[in-house]
């Protein structure tokens, strides 16, 4: 048996939301200590790295560990019916291959959905050994990435000891993005050696939109050609973490 309670429907909403952007058919992990999911998206380019512990729901049950596979664009159908103080509750049994979604608030309505057959493949963490680590606003990131896509589909990160640089170069227009340490937008900075790569701006920047809604602070990682690691400081030890592979340049 597997129940959860939340009356903090917007979280989980948003949530549901942030890994929709890489994967449609999403394979849960569930255990007495939380729920967990790695998933990557089907071209292979990103990754999804989530985990929720018991402590951040209401009330949380789940009495042995299995697996929990649903279309997430379903789910969100029904999470975005509910109203600002309203509750839901999921539960699933086993035996029934269906999850139930009961939401609560000025009338009680139920709904079920079929759970699908789970993906046995395991999703390896990726092995990176980054160089640099900047922590940043949600919001000042998101701003960002909106002004390098108004000229280009990818961004060039860079980084030395004193600042992040996005850098976007179009057809038409260029662009330049700076952000300093110790800033509003940039909180920290550190920098093991001076470090770029670049990346698509269509994955990067639905990640940080969808993303962005859960938390305030995001921590990013990288180093020479290398994959981006952004991890979203979630509530009660809760994680959210995207790995982005690089764009490799042709000089």
């Amino acid at each position: 048996m597997f129940m959860v309670k939340m009356s903090d429907v917007k979280l989980l909403r948003d949530m549901f939301s942030a890994i929709a952007i890489l994967v449609d058919e999403a394979t849960f992990n569930l255990s007495p200590e939380g729920i967990q999911l790695r998933a990557m998206d089907p071209s292979r380019v990103a990754m999804v790295d989530f985990q929720w512990p018991k402590a951040i729901f209401d009330e949380y049950q789940c009495d042995q560990p299995q697996k929990m596979c649903i279309n997430i664009s379903e789910l969100l159908k029904l999470l975005r019916r509910t109203g600002k103080d309203e509750s839901v509750e999921l539960s699933m049994k086993p035996e029934t291959a269906r999850l139930q979604i009961t939401i609560t608030g000025r009338y009680t309505r139920t709904f079920n959905m079929p759970t699908l057959e789970p993906q046995e493949e395991e999703v390896p963490t990726p092995k990176v050994t980054f160089k640099v680590q900047a922590k940043a606003t949600t919001d000042g990131l998101h701003q960002a990435i909106e002004d390098a896509q108004l000229v280009s589909d990818h961004v060039r990160i860079e980084a030395d000891a004193e600042k992040l640089l996005l850098s976007a170069t179009g057809d038409l227009m260029g662009a330049t993005i700076e952000l300093r340490k110790g800033s509003d937008a940039l909180l920290d900075l550190q920098t093991q050696e001076p470090s770029k790569a670049t990346f698509s701006l269509s994955y990067l920047a639905e990640i940080i939109k969808a993303a962005s809604a859960t938390s305030e602070i995001a921590t990013l990682e990288f180093a020479n050609d290398m994959p981006i690691r952004i991890d979203f400081q979630q509530p009660r030890e809760g994680r959210l973490t995207f790995y982005l592979a690089p764009r490799i340049e042709v000089e």
